[in-house]
């Protein structure tokens, strides 16, 4: 358990920051609370934050196949008493009636076949887990009467190629360019008709390029931590484009902040908003601040942008979010950066284990093996 108290203390001090509402806090009290994709980045912060929030009398519901993770044991998992973990996945009706049993009165379905580059090379399994398997979730919680069901939908996919900045929840685009972004869109639909049909409240949270603790690299995971991972090692850092691209990075716990308030306010309910943190960072920059904090002294790669990437810049706008849910980011880039940079350091045995990069594989090196280059 030793292990896993910075992390706790990393949570419980941000719960602190955000101040809740005696109301929120009552309102998660002894609850039972069902969240698929518990053991993925977002998930494993949000579930501690629960965690402490339904106390002795409430039960936390982990379910996750470990795949973001790429790991056979639940590590990401913080082992905390109220904290059960599932192994298993959305699509079996054998594991959503395991979970179901439990009689989870809120559910907040993080788990995805992640993400655009995956579901490109394999359209069929993103279909099964983020379309076929959001429909069977959909399902159970409508049978089971919840109170709330929360969706992890996607901003980054749901805007489509060429939207005006900032982002904001009335535009819709058809000008989708892979499976993932298709799957998004698609989940934000079906959460709709379950709630104008079956009356089931929803609401669609729209992230955008989380990161932070939590997120083990490989092929095809996030920008952030592939990067700390390649200049701890050495390695050249790819860019894909020219690098004045530009991305809204939200840190993992801003995110649970706003899932924990979608999670309680009622006009929340049929909505869709925004959970990023309103500002841009060009990915030249990111890499510079990266190289600087592990002191990588190779050469930034350019390569070629990657078909399916056309957006140039990622901006949201969260007036909506902090109109509806209250929602306040409360950390800023640097911050936020520092602090996935020390997990990585503290958990870099079990990264260096678990980092999932077979040659010629990841996208942004494609025809390259980063370990030759070590």
């Amino acid at each position: 358990m030793r292990k896993y108290e910075k992390r706790i203390s990393l949570v419980n001090e941000y719960m602190n920051r955000m101040n809740l509402l005696r109301e929120i806090s009552d309102y998660y009290a002894g609850r039972t609370i069902l969240v698929t994709g518990g053991a993925g980045a977002i998930g494993s912060n949000l579930i501690i934050a629960l965690s402490s929030l339904v106390g002795n009398k409430g039960k936390i519901l982990v379910l996750d196949n470990l795949s973001s993770i790429k790991a056979k044991d639940p590590w990401n998992v913080t082992p905390l008493p109220n904290i059960m973990f599932v192994l298993g996945d959305v699509r079996s009706d054998v594991d959503l009636k395991r979970v179901f049993k439990e009689e989870p009165s809120i559910v907040f379905h993080l788990a995805a076949f992640f993400a655009n580059q995956n579901s490109v090379d394999y359209p069929e399994t993103s279909a099964e887990v983020d379309v076929i398997g959001q429909i069977k979730l959909l399902e159970y919680s409508s049978i089971s009467k919840i109170d709330k069901f929360i969706y992890a939908s996607s901003g980054c996919a749901i805007y489509g190629s060429y939207p005006e900045l900032p982002l904001k929840e009335e535009f819709v685009s058809m000008h989708l360019t892979t499976p993932y972004q298709i799957n998004k869109m698609t989940g934000e639909m079906y959460c709709n008709f379950y709630h104008h049909h079956y009356g089931l409240p929803v609401a669609n949270c729209r992230f955008f390029n989380s990161y932070g603790p939590g997120e083990v690299p490989g092929q095809y995971r996030n920008v952030i931590p592939n990067f700390i991972y390649w200049a701890m090692n050495g390695i050249g850092l790819p860019i894909t484009g020219i690098g004045e691209e530009t991305r809204d990075f939200t840190y993992v716990l801003d995110l649970v902040q706003g899932l924990i308030k979608a999670g309680y306010y009622q006009n929340a309910i049929g909505e869709n908003f925004n959970l990023a943190s309103g500002k841009e960072v060009s990915i030249r920059d990111l890499a510079k601040m990266v190289n600087n904090a592990t002191g990588n002294k190779a050469e930034i790669i350019f390569r070629e942008r990657r078909k399916w990437d056309t957006k140039p810049r990622l901006l949201a706008s969260i007036d909506k979010a902090q109109r509806l849910i209250g929602y306040e980011p409360l950390i800023g880039f640097e911050e936020g950066f520092q602090t996935n940079i020390e997990w990585f350091r503290d958990y870099l045995e079990k990264i260096e284990s678990l980092a999932d990069f077979p040659p010629g594989m990841n996208s942004a090196v494609r025809g390259v093996d980063i370990r030759a280059e070590k």
